[in-house]
């Protein structure tokens, strides 16, 4: 499999777990609950669903595969994730407020996609 093709399925998967990661966030913390669990219930939604696809889709091939040692590959990288995600954005809802938090998810998301990316590829589902 081709660096661009990774990438690009990397990229659109990553979208729509973004998406879904967001929309909870933002639909979460509208109802009240506070940023840090809301974005823990996320990247939890999120996490389901890219799992799945990008071991399927994304890296599918013969140096890749979905198997236990992946899962607990996967289940590390977004546990630390995870932790950098909330903690920034916990600091920003301290600092600056919620509204600036729903703002900043996407830009500390695509930062975190990127070694998400490295780290997918290159360890988490190799076999």
């Amino acid at each position: 499999m081709t660096l661009t093709r990774h990438a690009k399925h990397y990229t659109l998967i990553g979208g729509v777990q973004w998406i879904v990661d967001w929309g909870v966030l933002v639909g979460l913390t509208h109802l009240g609950m506070g940023v840090v669990p809301g974005n823990v219930a996320g990247r939890i939604a999120g996490a389901l669903l890219g799992y799945w696809l990008n071991g399927k889709v994304t890296f599918a091939g013969d140096e890749h595969e979905i198997g236990p040692n992946q899962l607990r590959r996967y289940i590390t990288m977004w546990l630390a994730t995870t932790v950098i995600s909330t903690w920034s954005l916990g600091a920003i809802d301290h600092w600056a407020g919620l509204k600036w938090a729903w703002l900043a998810k996407p830009a500390v998301e695509a930062v975190l996609g990127v070694v998400g990316f490295v780290l997918s590829r290159h360890w988490v589902y190799r076999k």
